[in-house]
């Protein structure tokens, strides 16, 4: 028998505060910068995006969605021995993201009359950027699969509004913020049963200046420029021929063909990006999932996100191929093909 490990519950979360195109529209004029709705859809697909209340945290968000995915699962926070946070905003320089919310979730489970809560199991951050959920999900993977773990949230979180220059039209639009989850639990199964198949990730630290965000804190004060930048048309340009290569990697490693592979999660950077990478694998627009016009690019929360919305409207359905997908700043790339 072999060690599979399983999605066994999604959740996500999106703050409150939710902004249309035309709230960005009137928020950039009172900065004198001309945008427009059809602009913006045009060029991404976006029509929303949802911003944190100046007192929340990536935890906070992450929270909320493993809260749900957990529920789902039919799982408690006693139950997890494995918490694995993807962000590039993190609460703090340390500790991790992933501590604060372990003990946020512990706090929650004592409060709910449960004995203890995820006090003493293994919490860490990965930042690979919009990348980050592919990274985390194939650590917990391997994690899993040495027996190293039994039951693994694996987060995407992210505060992205942070970090924005609202006096450049053609970052601001694009973030959003919100977070999504998944349990991963252990299965033993011989074959191919259900569960991640195969991943492939990979980095190129010589793309990093195109997508970037150059600040740092030293001496109490900030270093360079702490907001987004990022050259979207050598982005365009890179990410469709890097997505490709991964998921045709990952499809393969699976032993799968892509005439397999029932749905493509992507992260949910722009449709254009979305629309070619699908082209170029041959998967028609009704196997692809899309929710950025809801959200925007919410980084390393987009994929889980987008999986949960799909998993919770009925389309994705227990026993289908799923292949999962990203790219962000690194530059950073990988795939994940999954059995639900």
């Amino acid at each position: 028998m072999k060690v599979y490990a399983r999605i066994t519950g999604t959740g996500s979360y999106l703050p409150e505060q939710r902004l249309t195109n035309q709230d960005m529209v009137e928020r950039l004029a009172a900065r004198n910068i001309e945008t427009s709705d059809d602009w913006i859809v045009e060029r991404t697909g976006i029509r929303s995006r949802h911003f944190a209340h100046p007192d929340s945290s990536s935890s906070d968000l992450a929270f909320q969605a493993c809260r749900r995915a957990l529920a789902a699962a039919g799982r408690k926070a006693a139950d997890v021995d494995l918490i694995v946070v993807a962000t590039s905003t993190p609460d703090m320089v340390f500790p991790s993201t992933a501590s604060i919310l372990q003990h946020k979730l512990t706090l929650a489970a004592l409060a709910d009359g449960e004995e203890r809560g995820a006090a003493g199991c293994p919490a860490f951050d990965v930042q690979a950027v919009c990348t980050g959920f592919i990274y985390a999900l194939t650590v917990a993977d391997a994690m899993i699969k040495t027996g190293a773990a039994r039951c693994a949230l694996v987060v995407g979180a992210e505060v992205f509004s942070r970090i924005l220059d609202f006096n450049d039209r053609t970052t601001c639009v694009l973030f959003g913020d919100g977070a999504g989850a998944v349990v991963l639990e252990a299965t033993e199964h011989e074959g191919h049963g259900s569960g991640i198949l195969a991943a492939e990730i990979h980095a190129d630290g010589k793309h990093r200046e195109i997508l970037c965000t150059p600040g740092t804190v030293s001496g109490g004060q900030v270093l360079g420029d702490p907001t987004l930048k990022m050259d979207g048309p050598a982005v365009f340009k890179l990410a469709v021929g890097l997505l490709d290569a991964a998921a045709r990697g990952a499809v393969e490693k699976a032993g799968l063909t892509l005439d397999d592979v029932d749905w493509l999660v992507p992260h949910q950077a722009n449709i254009r990006i979305m629309q070619s990478t699908a082209k170029k694998l041959k998967l028609t627009d009704d196997r692809v999932i899309v929710t950025v016009h809801d959200h925007g690019n919410t980084s390393a929360a987009s994929i889980p996100l987008a999986l949960d919305q799909a998993v919770h409207d009925g389309r994705i359905q227990q026993g289908q191929n799923v292949l999962l997908e990203g790219v962000g700043g690194g530059f950073t790339w990988g795939a994940v093909m999954v059995r639900m």
